[in-house]
């Protein structure tokens, strides 16, 4: 097909769309909304992903954990399936068996608790409260910006102490001195003795921000938390050892420790940092397919629309397409005219979806401290299936066109 007939369609699809805005502003609606859908969904996957790549670099690729279940779905505390309530829960002394060996550079058993904290009547939302150790900023990133980290002391008598995330302190404390006061975490005062600051780039989800860290001893002591959901055993090999070969140690030295013969089964399960980036594709593949099924309805909706703008174009310009045939035009070339004026209402729906999109991307990265933006694979993808969907969907009223009888189209009033 010839390029002047293609401006030629392109043209006459502007001047129609020119001359009933409102109709084909209705038109492309459909398609607006399924393309800026697609492309904030692949905005918030690829964000998500982002952060928890940033994190698995900061506690480094090789740190893996031990739990006592690994579900993809925590398992209810107050109905424990057999599977899970034959497993011993995990104990610090393992950690410590596990610190010994060679090959390991760090492992420590650490709480996550969700509580809210709290300062004279100012209270924060639920966030997570990690019960560990002083070692923790070296595992999970960051700084002090005041005070100090805990004490060997501290640690082993579970004193009621606690580092509060720099932001946290200064919604609580606003100009005040935090240090030295007692600051009620989980409804329980604990006193500050430092600040930190969480590296930027560690994953935190809204409402699941890091607000606090206390030592592993006061957790297990003066909180209630979950055994098999909340408490894991972190383990850090050394420079040079690869997770295979320590994962191997690790389970060789749990089951002796626990005193496992040979063929039973491990009663301890180990996850790496690929295998929770795994786990998180296959959630957010799922979550990305609702999004797209959703998303398709909008673009089949536009795509009937643009159907049913372009029956009526065929119907008005009757008489036009009788004149075209009775000049030369062949079946051939009213048929591309009037795909081509299809695909350009769908495209330009694509456009003005992928416009949207990015904006709602960029929103959402400020929102949720995103360090990517919108993919550029999705902004193409979106423009693409819009004016395949302009072809398909324009192709019954562009055939009716072209099938039209020049004599009776020129009678056509």
């Amino acid at each position: 097909m010839r390029l002047d007939t293609l401006l030629e369609g392109i043209a006459v699809a502007v001047a129609s769309i020119g001359g009933n805005k409102l109709r084909s502003t209705l038109t492309i609606l459909g398609v607006v909304i399924g393309v800026s859908t697609v492309m904030a969904m692949a905005s918030i996957v690829a964000g998500l992903r982002g952060q928890i790549i940033n994190t698995i670099e900061i506690a480094g690729p090789t740190t893996f954990y031990v739990m006592r279940f690994l579900s993809q779905t925590p398992v209810d505390p107050n109905a424990l399936p057999r599977e899970v309530r034959i497993r011993p829960v995990l104990k610090e002394e393992e950690a410590t068996v596990i610190a010994e060996l060679p090959e390991i550079a760090y492992s420590g058993i650490w709480i996550q608790l969700y509580a809210r904290l709290a300062y004279k009547g100012t209270r924060t939302q639920l966030v997570s409260v990690f019960a560990a150790d002083h070692r923790y900023m070296e595992i999970q990133g960051g700084n002090l910006v005041e005070g100090r980290f805990f004490t060997e002391s501290e640690l082993r008598g579970g004193d009621l102490v606690v580092v509060l995330e720099e932001a946290f302190a200064a919604t609580l404390f606003g100009s005040l001195e935090p240090l030295g006061k007692d600051v009620l975490v989980g409804g329980r005062p604990l006193r500050v003795i430092g600040v930190y600051r969480t590296p930027n780039n560690i994953f935190q989800p809204p409402s699941q921000e890091i607000g606090a860290i206390i030592p592993y001893q006061t957790g297990h002591r003066h909180y209630r938390y979950d055994e098999t959901n909340a408490l894991f055993i972190i383990v850090k090999p050394r420079q040079g050892v690869s997770v295979t070969a320590a994962q191997d140690l690790v389970t060789v030295t749990l089951r002796r420790y626990r005193g496992l013969r040979p063929g039973e089964p491990d009663t301890f399960d180990l996850i790496s940092q690929e295998q929770i980036l795994d786990i998180f594709n296959q959630l957010s593949g799922v979550f990305f397919l609702v999004m797209i099924v959703l998303s398709s309805v909008a673009l089949m909706v536009g795509g009937i629309g643009v159907m049913a703008i372009m029956m009526v174009s065929v119907t008005d310009r009757t008489r036009e397409i009788g004149v075209r045939k009775a000049v030369g035009a062949t079946r051939r070339e009213i048929l591309w005219q009037f795909l081509v004026e299809a695909a350009t209402l769908t495209l330009l729906g694509g456009f003005v979806g992928v416009a949207v999109g990015a904006s709602a991307g960029e929103f959402l990265k400020g929102l949720m401290g995103f360090e990517t933006g919108v993919p550029v694979w999705s902004a193409i993808v979106a423009c693409g299936v819009s004016a395949t969907i302009g072809l398909v969907f324009g192709l019954l009223p562009a055939s009716k066109a072209s099938k039209l009888d020049p004599v009776e189209a020129l009678r056509y009033e």
